[in-house]
């Protein structure tokens, strides 16, 4: 609904174009006395406007559209690829370590500058059906809680952004991030959990582990078609590569 003063305004205006429209149309008159040339030029106009609402409704509107969303989708992968250099990428690392399954996928994820739209494809497949097996027995808990503290202020800053609404999997994986984070803060003695808590603690780093993977696989997806210097660097810091090294040999 229009609030009340946009309505006066709106209404304002259209009368003010009107009254300019209609003054014009008598000047015109009391000039030329051509009344038969006003109404040429006045059907002339009403026929052509349609086709005006056309090319400025549908295919203007359109055009300017798709500018958006594409200036959009690359300040949106901007914010993604801080997440990972900040944040993602050392927890990729961290739980792909604790990950017994890893082996059985890794050659899946060692990315390279050879890969295809269908390489993408075929990997996004392989992942929607993988399930996580992180090794919570191994994990540092407090080194893990330490480290997602010191980036929570980083993290709601991430959250404030109104780009990421509509990103639906990176909101969800930023939810799943605090989530976890919440739930190591309201405990105190992290060395000494009861086993149905470590279970509970387990599904919380499994569901960020694995949306942390499909928006990785995304990210680079998308790095490769825009940003060919930017996808050069994260296939050589990949967080499944053992070798990885940012030196070129």
């Amino acid at each position: 609904m229009i609030p009340l003063l946009d309505r006066k305004w709106t209404y304002t205006i259209a009368a003010a174009l009107i009254a300019i429209s209609v003054a014009l149309y008598i000047l015109h008159f009391a000039l030329f006395h051509d009344p038969h040339h006003i109404w040429i030029y006045l059907v002339g106009d009403l026929a052509f406007l349609p086709i005006e609402v056309l090319l400025v409704t549908l295919i203007l509107h359109q055009l300017l559209e798709m500018r958006d969303r594409k200036m959009k989708l690359e300040k949106m992968n901007m914010v993604i690829g801080t997440f990972f250099s900040t944040v993602g990428t050392d927890l990729l690392t961290y739980f792909s370590d604790h990950d017994p399954r890893m082996p059985d996928i890794r050659k899946d994820l060692l990315i390279s500058e050879s890969w295809s739209e269908q390489d993408f494809k075929r990997v996004s497949t392989t992942l929607s059906g993988y399930s996580c097996d992180v090794m919570i027995a191994g994990i540092d808990i407090p080194g893990l809680k330490a480290f997602l503290v010191s980036k929570e202020d980083f993290l709601v800053r991430l959250l404030e952004n109104p780009l990421l609404l509509e990103h639906e999997s990176f909101t969800e994986l930023l939810q799943g991030v605090f989530h976890l984070t919440e739930e190591l803060k309201h405990r105190k003695d992290l060395a000494r959990l009861p086993e149905n808590d470590q279970r509970h603690l387990t599904g919380d780093i499994c569901r960020v582990y694995r949306l942390l993977i499909i928006q990785w696989l995304e990210y680079m997806h998308y790095l490769k078609g825009h940003y060919p210097y930017l996808f050069s660097l994260a296939v050589r810091t990949n967080p499944f590569d053992e070798q990885a090294s940012a030196m070129i040999p």
